[in-house]
C-alpha cells in the first residue's frame, strides 16, 4: 500500500513528541521527599506556577518511532536571545519575556511542524491562533506543570520516556477551539480541514480525543484530556488563556465566511415557486373544479325548473283542450310545410369572398380536368426539380445543436466556456454492482474482487484502440501535464495491486477513504469517496458499488483530436462489454458509459422504430387506397355484377393520392434541405404520418363531393363535374390547409432548431400537399373518370372489361352511374341515425355538459404535466445503458460539477479582488465566495453540495511565507521580507502587473503534497490570463450540485444556479453566469411551459382570425378555435395521465395535435357555414342552425371519419408494438389522445357547439336556385327509393 505521509501526521499530534528537550535533571527523576502529598498520581509530583513536567527528547520506542519526551519536574528557565527570538517568530509577541520550559531544538520541531499545520488552517485565524497557542503553551509555558500530569513512563536506557499524560483543558476553551476550527475548509479539496486535523470530530471532546490518541501517524504517546476538577487533580488547573471566536470583532483574528459561519452574512431568503395548492389539489385544478360545479348545479337547476314548468302546461293545455271542441286544427293540414323544414332555412345570402374562391377552385379544377398531361407534368417537374435539394440533405444528431437554439444564453455560454477554458472533458463511466444476490444487494468488495478489477484496469490503460492504435495515455485528462485523471479506488493504492496487505487491505481502503489526501493518486488530487462508492451507510467496505471514471480530453469538433478519442473509446465500449460477462461469472454486474454511446443508442433507436414506421404507413397506404374505391362499390353491385368491381375500383386513384403525399414531403424536404434547414430524426418519422392525416381527408372530401356532383350533374362533361366538386370542396381545403400551415410556421419562430426545422418542413409539406391535391390529383382523378366511363380496368386502363355495366344501362339512362348507390352505409348511418340523435335538445344539452366536463378535467390536470426527458426513455429498451442510468441514479452519490464563470473580470484591482474572495477578513460580505459559500449551506435550496475552490484565494494562501515549500525564490519565501508582510487583510498583497506575474507562476507550480495550494492541477485551465491589459477575461469558481436523481432535480438545479449567479452580479457587479455539462440540455426547461403556451395560443388566434374571414363569421371561428383549444386541453390531461411529460418531443407533437384538430373541425365547420341545398332539403325537422349542423354532418362527417380518423387509428395502433419507449411514450400515446379527442370533439362536439353558437350561414355559390339546379336536384331526388326520400326518419 502507498500512503503518503502528509502533513497531518507531525501537523497535528506529532507536535507533541516536540515539546521535550533532551534535558533531564537528577531533581526531576527523583521523588522529592517536599512533594505535596495531597498531588495527583503520576510522575510530576510538584504543580506550581513556573515549574515544568515534561522537556526534552529521550529516545525513541522503536526504530521507526518518534521521540518521546522526558518527565522534568524542574524550574522553568529563562531563554537566550536567539531562542527567544525564535520562539516569538513562532508563537508571537505574548512571549517577549519571562522563562519557558523549551529550548532551541524544540522550537526548530515546532516551528516546522505548526508551518504545515498552517497549510490546513491557515485561512482562518482564529482557528490558526488557537492551534498556535494550545501547542506553543504546551510547549513552552513556564507554569507547565499546572496543566500537565506525567501518568506513564517507560526507560530507555538510563533514561524515562514519557509514554502517557493528562492535560488540563477547560470546557470554555476547548469548546471555543473546537468552533473556531469546525467551519475551516482546505482548499485543495474543499472539505473540512476538521476532517484533517481533528478526524471529522463533531465536538469538542472528540477533537481533543483525536489530537491525543497515540496512533502510528499521529501523536506518539497517549494524550488524555480529562474533565478538570479539584478533587481528582489538585494543585491542577487548566489555563486561562482564551480562544479567539472565529467570527471575532478583531480583525486579526476574525475568519472568512468561507470558513466560519459566524462570520456569514444572511442571504436573503429565496421566494420558492411553490405550487399554489389547495390540499392536495393545485389551485387551477381546485378552482375549474369548483367553476364546472358551480356550472353542474345551475344546469341541474335550469333542467328540473324547465321540467316542472313543461308538465304543468302540459296539463293545463289539456284541461283546456277538454273544454273546447277537439276538431283538428286548419293548422294542422299544414304538414307538408313543416316537413320542409330544411327548405325554409337554405341560406339565401352570399359571401363575396367564398364567392370569389369558389370560382377560383372551379375554373382550377376546370382546367386540370381539361388540361391533365400539362397538369400532371408540370406537377412532376416541378417537385422533381425541388427535390434536388436532397443533395444537399443532412440529418442533424447532435443533441446540443438539436434541442438548444444557437443564440440562446445556454449555447453562448457553453461556447465561451470551450474557447476560454477548453471543452469540457469527455466521461467514461463504470460501475460495479453486487446486486445479483437472492437475497437483494450485498458487499462488491473482496480481495478478489479487487484482484480481478486491478487487472481490469491495467488492460484498460494497455489497450490500444483498434482504428489508430491509441491508448489511454494518448487520449486521456492530464491536469498537472504527466499523470491521466482516473477516479477509481486503485488511486489509493497508486495502481499496484501488489502493494495492497490481504489482511489488512479493508483497514488500508478504510484510512484512505478517511483521509483521501493521505492516499494521493498520480494526478495529486484527492478522492472523494463519494465520487468512488455507492449504495453504503458507515464504511464503504460495505458498499453495494463501486464507481470508476475516466476523464479523457475534449477537442473541437472535426479535429483529428476528437476523433482520436472517439476512437478509442469504441475499443473502450467493446473491452467493458467483454468485461460484463467476466463481471456476471462472479455473481457481480457491470454497467457503462461512453461519451459516444448515447449517441449511438439514439441512432440505433431510430433505425429499430423505422421498421415500425414503414409497416404504420403502409397499413395507412392501404386503407386509404381500398376505402376510396368503396366510395362507390358495394359488396350488392359486385355480387350482381362482379366485373363491376374492375371498373368501379378506385385502388390507383388512392395509391395516387398517398404518391402526392410523399411528392409533398419530397418536395418540401428538398425545399428546405436546398436552403441549408438540417432535417432531424423527429422530420423524418413524423412529417410523413402529419402530411398522410391531412392529405388523405382532402381526397376523401373531393372524390366523396365528386360523386355527388356525378348523380346530381351527371349529364355534364366531366371537366364541368370536376369544376363543381373542386368549386365546393376548394374553400373548405383552403380554409384546413391554410390554418394548418399558420400553424406549424409558428414553431418556425422558435429558437429551438429541433422544434423550428420540425414546424419549417411541416408547413412546406401541407402547403405543397395542398396544391398538388387541387392540382394533380384533380387531373388524376378526371382521367380516372373518363376511365370509369368508358368500361376500362382500374390498375390496367389500357384493358377494357367486358360485361360490365355500359354506359347505356347506366342508373336513369345516365353515363358514368352504372353500379353507384346513392350514398354509402355510413352516410346513410349518419344521416338516418346519428345525426338525428345528436341534435336532439336533451343531447345536445348532454354533448355541453359532458365535453365542459372533459374541458375541466383536462385543465385540472395541467399542473400535472412534468418536464424533462429520462434518457432511459430515448434509448431502446434492451439497451446496455439502461442499466447505467439506473446505477447512476441509485448509487452515485456525487452532483456533476458546476462552474461560476466571470468574465472580464480585472482582479488585479484591490476592490475587484474583494469582490470575489471569500477566505480575508476584508472580501465584500456579499463576495462571490461568500455567496457561494452560503449558498451551500442551504443545499435543499440552491443544490450546491461542496465548498467552492476558490482560485483568488488559493492564490492569496500560496504566497503565505510560512508555506516554504510554495511560493520560493531561491532559498527564501516569496514575501518572507515583504513589507507589510502577508497578512489577511490583504493589505499589501500584489495588484496590476505583480498581481499577473504571480498568478503566472502560481498556474505553472506542480501541485504537490508538499505544496497542495498550487495551482497547476487544480487551476491550469481555470483562468483565461491577459498580459495586455492586465485582466481575467475569463475564469470560474468550482463547486458541485447536490446528486440528481430526477429529471426535476436537473432542472432545479439549473434554475437554482441561473438565480444565485444573478444575486452575484447584483450584488458585486462581476459578470458571472453559471455551467455545468448538462445546462444545455436543461435550458429549454426554463422557457418551454411558456414557450408551449405562446405556441398554442398564437396557433389558435390564427385560427380565430382565418377561421373567422374564410368562412364570413366571427361566431363560427370562435366556435372552431374554442374546439381546437378543448381538443388540445384534453390531449394534454390525457398525457399527464399517461405519463408523458414536457419536452422539445412532444412540444412538436402538441403543434401536431392543433394543426390536426383543425383538419377535422375545418371541413364540418365549412358544411355549416356553406350547407349543400339537396341536403337541406332531406332535413325534415331541423331548423336553423340544427338543419345546417345536420347538414354538414351528413356531408362530410362521414368523409372525416373514414378518411382521418380510422386511417389514423389504423397507423397508431401500430406503433403500440415498438420496442423504443420514446416512441410508445411520445408518438404512440400522445397521437392515440390525438385521433381519440379530436375525432370526438369533431364529430360529437363541434355540430351541437355550432347548433348553439353558430354564426350565419351562406348560398352556395354554385347553386343559383334556377332550372337546371332544380332539375339536378330533382334528378338526385328522382335516385333516392321512395320509402328513404319520403320517409320522416331524415
Amino acid at each position: 500500500m502507498r500512503i503518503t505521509r502528509s502533513w497531518l501526521a507531525v501537523a497535528g499530534l506529532s507536535l507533541l513528541s516536540a515539546s521535550a528537550e533532551k534535558h533531564q535533571t537528577a531533581f526531576g527523576l527523583s521523588v522529592d521527599a517536599t512533594a505535596d502529598a495531597s498531588a495527583p498520581d503520576g510522575f510530576t509530583h510538584k504543580h506550581e506556577a513556573g515549574r515544568c513536567a515534561i522537556r526534552g527528547h529521550c529516545g525513541k520506542q522503536g526504530f521507526f518511532g518518534s521521540e518521546l519526551p522526558c518527565p522534568d519536574n524542574g524550574l522553568a528557565e529563562e531563554p537566550s536571545a536567539d531562542t527567544r527570538k525564535t520562539l516569538m517568530s513562532i508563537c508571537g509577541d505574548k512571549w517577549a519575556e519571562g522563562p519557558v520550559c523549551c529550548t532551541d531544538e524544540q522550537l526548530g520541531a515546532l516551528s516546522s511542524n505548526l508551518k504545515r499545520a498552517e497549510s490546513i488552517i491557515g485561512a482562518c485565524p482564529a482557528c490558526k491562533d488557537n492551534f498556535f497557542n494550545l501547542f506553543c503553551t504546551f510547549t513552552c509555558s513556564p507554569d507547565q506543570s499546572l496543566f500537565v500530569n506525567v501518568t506513564n513512563i517507560a526507560p530507555k536506557g538510563d533514561k524515562l520516556l514519557v509514554t502517557e499524560l493528562d492535560q488540563l483543558i477547560s470546557e470554555d476553551y476547548g469548546s471555543a477551539f473546537y468552533s473556531s476550527c469546525k467551519d475551516v475548509k482546505f482548499g485543495a479539496t474543499g472539505g473540512k480541514a476538521m476532517d484533517l486535523i481533528g478526524g471529522g470530530a463533531k465536538n469538542y471532546t472528540q477533537f481533543l480525543k483525536f489530537l491525543g490518541d497515540k496512533k502510528p501517524f499521529g501523536s506518539p504517546f497517549q494524550i488524555n484530556f480529562p474533565v478538570p476538577n479539584e478533587a481528582d487533580f489538585p494543585g491542577m488547573e487548566p489555563g486561562s488563556d482564551k480562544a479567539h471566536p472565529c467570527n471575532s470583532t478583531d480583525e486579526r483574528y476574525r475568519c472568512a465566511c468561507v470558513d466560519c459561519a459566524a462570520s456569514c452574512p444572511e442571504l436573503p431568503s429565496v421566494k420558492e415557486a411553490h405550487e399554489c395548492k389547495v390540499g392536495v389539489l393545485p389551485c387551477l385544478s381546485f378552482a375549474v373544479i369548483i367553476v364546472y360545479s358551480v356550472f353542474l348545479f345551475l344546469l341541474i337547476l335550469a333542467v328540473s325548473g324547465h321540467v316542472a314548468y313543461a308538465k304543468h302546461t302540459k296539463s293545463r293545455n289539456e284541461r283546456l283542450r277538454l273544454l273546447q271542441d277537439a276538431s283538428p286544427s286548419d293548422d294542422e293540414d299544414e304538414g307538408d310545410i313543416v316537413h320542409q323544414a330544411g327548405l325554409l332555412e337554405k341560406p339565401t345570402r352570399s359571401y363575396p369572398l367564398n364567392t370569389v374562391c369558389d370560382r377560383i377552385f372551379s375554373r382550377l379544377g376546370r382546367t386540370a380536368a381539361t388540361f391533365p398531361a400539362i397538369t400532371i407534368s408540370s406537377s412532376v417537374i416541378i417537385v422533381a426539380l425541388l427535390s434536388l435539394g436532397w443533395m444537399r440533405f443532412t440529418v442533424e444528431t447532435d443533441p446540443v445543436k438539436l434541442w438548444v437554439s444557437p443564440d440562446s444564453e445556454a449555447a453562448k455560454e457553453k461556447a465561451f466556456f470551450d474557447k476560454s477554458f477548453g471543452p469540457f472533458f469527455r466521461a467514461e463511466q463504470a460501475f460495479l454492482v453486487n446486486d445479483t444476490l437472492p437475497t437483494g444487494p450485498g458487499p462488491v468488495l473482496s480481495y478478489d474482487t479487487l484482484n480481478w478489477w486491478f487487472d481490469v484496469e491495467n488492460r484498460i490503460r494497455r489497450m490500444k484502440s483498434i482504428d489508430g492504435g491509441y491508448t489511454l495515455d494518448d487520449v486521456c485528462y492530464k491536469p498537472t501535464g504527466d499523470a491521466c485523471v482516473v477516479q477509481s479506488l486503485t488511486g489509493y493504492f497508486g495502481g499496484d495491486f501488489q502493494g495492497i496487505d490481504p489482511d489488512l487491505w479493508q483497514e488500508d481502503l478504510e484510512a484512505c477513504a478517511d483521509t483521501p489526501v493521505n492516499c494521493l493518486p498520480d494526478f495529486q488530487q484527492p478522492l472523494n469517496p463519494r465520487y468512488l462508492f455507492g449504495g453504503y451507510n458507515n464504511s464503504v467496505i460495505d458498499s453495494t458499488a463501486v464507481v470508476v471514471t475516466w476523464a479523457v480530453t475534449n477537442h473541437a469538433e472535426d479535429t483529428f483530436e476528437l476523433e482520436r478519442a472517439m476512437d478509442w473509446e469504441e475499443s473502450l465500449k467493446g473491452l467493458l462489454l467483454t468485461v460484463q460477462d467476466e463481471a456476471s461469472e462472479r455473481g457481480l454486474r457491470l454497467s457503462f458509459n461512453t461519451e459516444i454511446s448515447l449517441e449511438q443508442e439514439l441512432n440505433k433507436s431510430t433505425n429499430t422504430d423505422a421498421k415500425i414506421v414503414a409497416v404504420s404507413y403502409l397499413i395507412m397506404f392501404l386503407y386509404a387506397s381500398i376505402a376510396l374505391g368503396a366510395t362507390t362499390l358495394t359488396v350488392r353491385d359486385v355480387l350482381r355484377n362482379p366485373a363491376n368491381a374492375l371498373v368501379q375500383s378506385k385502388f390507383m386513384l388512392g395509391v395516387v393520392g398517398i404518391l402526392i403525399v410523399l411528392m409533398s414531403v419530397s418536395a418540401s424536404v428538398g425545399l428546405f434541405a436546398a436552403a441549408g434547414v438540417k432535417a432531424t430524426l423527429i422530420i423524418a418519422e413524423v412529417i410523413p404520418f402529419l402530411v398522410l392525416a391531412v392529405g388523405v381527408d382532402n381526397i376523401f372530401l373531393i372524390v366523396h363531393e365528386f360523386e355527388r356532383v356525378n348523380i346530381s350533374h351527371a349529364d355534364e362533361p366531366v371537366s364541368e363535374r370536376i369544376a363543381k366538386a373542386l368549386g365546393r370542396m376548394g374553400p373548405s381545403i383552403l380554409l384546413s390547409a391554410t390554418t394548418e400551415t399558420v400553424a406549424f410556421a409558428l414553431g418556425a419562430a422558435v429558437g429551438m432548431p429541433a422544434v423550428r426545422n420540425f414546424a419549417a418542413y411541416a408547413a412546406g409539406a401541407v402547403f405543397i400537399n395542398a396544391i398538388l391535391q387541387v392540382t394533380m390529383f384533380i387531373s388524376v382523378l378526371a382521367l380516372n373518370q373518363k376511365r370509369v366511363e368508358a368500361g376500362r380496368a382500374d390498375c390496367f386502363p389500357f384493358i377494357k372489361v367486358k360485361g360490365a355495366d355500359s354506359n347505356s344501362m347506366a342508373i336513369a339512362g345516365m353515363p358514368g352511374l352504372a353500379g353507384i348507390e346513392e350514398e354509402g352505409a355510413l352516410q346513410r348511418f349518419i344521416r338516418k341515425t346519428y345525426a338525428p340523435a345528436l341534435l336532439g335538445k336533451k343531447t345536445k344539452t348532454a354533448v355541453i355538459t359532458i365535453f365542459l366536463g372533459f374541458f375541466t378535467i383536462g385543465l385540472a390536470l395541467l399542473p400535472g404535466v412534468e418536464l424533462g426527458l429520462d434518457q432511459r426513455i430515448a434509448i431502446p429498451s434492451d439497451s446496455y445503458l439502461i442499466k447505467y442510468f439506473d446505477d447512476l441514479y441509485d448509487y452515485f452519490e456525487a452532483g456533476p460539477p458546476v462552474y461560476f464563470v466571470t468574465k472580464d473580470l480585472n482582479a488585479t484591482a484591490r476592490v475587484h479582488q474583494q469582490e470575489i474572495c471569500g477566505r480575508f477578513s476584508t472580501c465584500e460580505e456579499f463576495s462571490l465566495a461568500n455567496i457561494l459559500e452560503q449558498e451551500r449551506k442551504r443545499p435543499e435550496i440552491s443544490y450546491i453540495a461542496d465548498a467552492t475552490a476558490s482560485w483568488i484565494d488559493d492564490f492569496f494562501f500560496w504566497l503565505n511565507p510560512s508555506l516554504e515549500e510554495c511560493c520560493v525564490d531561491g532559498s527564501h519565501t516569496c514575501f518572507e521580507n515583504r513589507n507589510p508582510p502577508w497578512n489577511v487583510t490583504l493589505h499589501g498583497m500584489p495588484e496590476g502587473q505583480e498581481f499577473v506575474s504571480y498568478l503566472q507562476r502560481w498556474l505553472e507550480s506542480p501541485t504537490t503534497s508538499e505544496c497542495p495550494l498550487a495551482g497547476k492541477a487544480a487551476y491550469g485551465d481555470a483562468l483565461v490570463v491577459d498580459n495586455s491589459s492586465l485582466s481575467i477575461p475569463a475564469s470560474h469558481f468550482r463547486t458541485s450540485h447536490t446528486p440528481m436523481h430526477s429529471q426535476s432535480d436537473f432542472i432545479a438545479a439549473y434554475k437554482s444556479a441561473r438565480r444565485i449567479a444573478k444575486d452575484i452580479t447584483s450584488h458585486t457587479g462581476v459578470e458571472v453566469f453559471p455551467y455545468s455539462k448538462f445546462y444545455i440540455f436543461f435550458d429549454q426547461y426554463v422557457s418551454i411551459v411558456r414557450l408551449s403556451g405562446a405556441l398554442i395560443g398564437g396557433a389558435l388566434g390564427f385560427i380565430l382570425v382565418l377561421s373567422s374571414v374564410l368562412l364570413g363569421s366571427l361566431a363560427t371561428g370562435l366556435v372552431v378555435t374554442v374546439t381546437v383549444g378543448m381538443t388540445v386541453v384534453d390531449i394534454i390531461g390525457t398525457i399527464s395521465l399517461a405519463g408523458v411529460s414536457l419536452n422539445a418531443v412532444s412540444l412538436v407533437n402538441l403543434i401536431i395535435c392543433v394543426g390536426i384538430s383543425v383538419e377535422f373541425c375545418a371541413h364540418i365547420a365549412r358544411a355549416f357555414s356553406v350547407p349543400s341545398p339537396s341536403l337541406l332539403e332531406r332535413c325534415h325537422s331541423f331548423r336553423g342552425k340544427d338543419a345546417r349542423a345536420w347538414a354538414a354532418l351528413v356531408n362530410v362527417g362521414a368523409s372525416v371519419f373514414s378518411g382521418i380518423t380510422v386511417t389514423k387509428l389504423l397507423g397508431v395502433f401500430v406503433l403500440a408494438f415498438t420496442r423504443s419507449k420514446i416512441f410508445e411514450i411520445y408518438y404512440f400515446r400522445v397521437w392515440l389522445a390525438l385521433v381519440i379527442w379530436a375525432a370526438l370533439h369533431a364529430l360529437v362536439f363541434l355540430p351541437v357547439a355550432l347548433s348553439f353558437f353558430g354564426g350565419v350561414g351562406y348560398a352556395d355559390p354554385d347553386v343559383d336556385g334556377g332550372l337546371e339546379q332544380d332539375l339536378a336536384s330533382r334528378r338526385y331526388r328522382a335516385m333516392m327509393p321512395d320509402e328513404e326520400y319520403y320517409s320522416d326518419e331524415y
